[in-house]
């Protein structure tokens, strides 16, 4: 099935703010008494903000209310917009900027498909919200990755099939989701963990969008 449209995760494939969550989250643990490490950061990488919650108090074995939860949702997203609200265009990671203009001239269709409710603040920082036909992101959706509802909802934004879709992802939870829909996947990482990606890359530079679709095809 010809491929038109494609689905791109935020964090880590269109920027890179995995640094600036970590920073938050790490504040956050801290003050509730122990700390996390990169290692562990890998491990909440494509699921939300409530789940990644979760698995932090679960790793510091901490109870806490569900009315504390949500205060140190919000207090955590406040630090990370602090790093958020600074963000210009020279954040957009190696070769983003060449591989959309490579599609669009193709006619093919975007959306984002990414668990941040902080993503059309983001695109809009890098200026890049008006590039995309269609937003999908933590505020249009109820399911975390590797749930596939988020890009399920992001094929049909764009008047697509599933199967007509390609994913774009960092996490492996992300390319579980994508695969759940029907998806072909690109990912961009360590082979070890996203080796059930379909095709796996350093950065957009590695590959033009035409070599890619004769990939596919």
């Amino acid at each position: 099935m010809k491929i038109k449209g494609f689905l791109f995760d935020l964090d880590g494939v269109i920027v890179d703010t995995a640094v600036y969550h970590f920073q938050a989250w790490k504040r956050m643990a801290n003050q509730l008494g122990f700390d996390i490490d990169e290692e562990f950061n890998e491990t909440l990488k494509g699921i939300g903000r409530m789940d990644s919650i979760e698995a932090i108090l679960k790793h510091g074995n901490i109870n806490i209310s569900q009315e504390e939860k949500l205060r140190l949702a919000t207090e955590k997203n406040e630090w990370y917009l602090e790093f958020v609200n600074k963000m210009t265009e020279d954040e957009i990671l190696p070769g983003v900027t060449k591989f959309f203009n490579e599609f669009k001239t193709l006619g093919i269709k975007c959306s984002l498909g990414s668990a941040s409710k902080n993503a059309p603040r983001i695109l809009e920082k890098i200026n890049l919200f008006s590039e995309f036909d269609a937003i999908v992101d933590g505020n249009s959706v109820t399911k975390g990755k590797p749930n596939p509802e988020v890009f399920i909802k992001g094929a049909a934004a764009l008047g697509l099939k599933n199967e007509e879709c390609v994913v774009f992802e960092d996490a492996i939870a992300g390319v579980e989701a994508a695969q759940r829909a029907h998806m072909r996947t690109v990912g961009f990482g360590d082979k070890k963990i996203l080796y059930k990606a379909d095709f796996i890359y350093n950065t957009f530079n590695d590959f033009t969008c035409e070599e890619l679709l004769r990939k596919l095809a």
